[in-house]
């Protein structure tokens, strides 16, 4: 919150005004620019950047974009280190990934605040913004029952998802990866923490997406994918849109 508070103050210093609870609900093209219909009334201008993370594809589509890829919802689940167990975790300890999936896998954090952060998972959600298991979203949940890239990719990887989705309901069997990495863990020493939601394109054929995904237009410019470790290296991908626009609108 402090880094996004900071961010915001330095925007507002340049001039820059952010709109907060206002939810986008049309994107109309007017003469040679755009008008953003939202709930906080509207808002004009010459160059529209969507970059809507769960709603990437969305937006898009708002635009004017034939949505192709779909945004599926993965929750990636954490557990905490008991404080008298976090001895057994000194250093930050990743497994060797699957090259087939754009996860890391479940791994162990040593955090700047302090504790031990362990995971996460990636199991699908029932709703875009699903931070619980509980979380349902109709709309959400038939978004992806009737894309057909969901159904290959559940036909491509029917165990993997098999896995994730036993797991996030178990913790002996997230126990179970953890101790792949540091054998001393028990199921005990683990107590629920909270929870992301990756917001994970996927193309028709069912392959995830694994690399960033932008849409270039005249006075447009989408972001459809923006895999991890995106908010780390957001500065960074900021710099290159911007570099893009300015390249194609001198």
């Amino acid at each position: 919150p402090r880094v996004c508070a900071t961010l915001a103050a330095r925007l507002a210093d340049r001039g820059a005004k952010i709109l907060t609870n206002a939810r986008v609900q049309q994107l109309k093209r007017t003469g040679s620019g755009w008008t953003a219909v939202t709930t906080q009334g509207e808002v004009e201008g010459d160059f529209l950047i969507t970059c809507a993370g769960l709603h990437s594809d969305r937006a898009a589509v708002m635009a004017g974009e034939r949505r192709e890829m779909r945004i599926l919802p993965f929750r990636g689940e954490y557990y905490k280190l008991r404080p008298d167990r976090q001895h057994l975790v000194r250093n930050l300890i990743y497994p060797v990934p699957d090259p087939r999936f754009p996860f890391l896998g479940v791994h162990l954090t040593r955090l700047i605040r302090g504790g031990i952060e362990a995971g996460p998972n990636a199991v699908l959600a029932f709703a875009r913004e699903g931070y619980s298991k509980t979380d349902i979203n109709l709309r959400d949940l038939w978004d992806a029952l009737s894309y057909g890239g969901f159904w290959r990719f559940l036909r491509r990887y029917p165990s993997i998802a098999w896995f994730e989705l036993r797991r996030s309901f178990s913790r002996e069997l997230f126990c179970r990866s953890l101790q792949r990495l540091v054998p001393e863990i028990q199921p005990a020493d683990l107590a629920t923490g909270g929870s992301g939601v990756r917001a994970q394109a996927i193309a028709p054929e069912g392959e995830l997406i694994q690399d960033f995904s932008l849409i270039a237009r005249p006075n447009a410019l989408h972001v459809l994918n923006a895999p991890s470790p995106a908010a780390t290296a957001s500065l960074a991908i900021g710099a290159e849109i911007v570099a893009m626009i300015e390249k194609d609108n001198p």
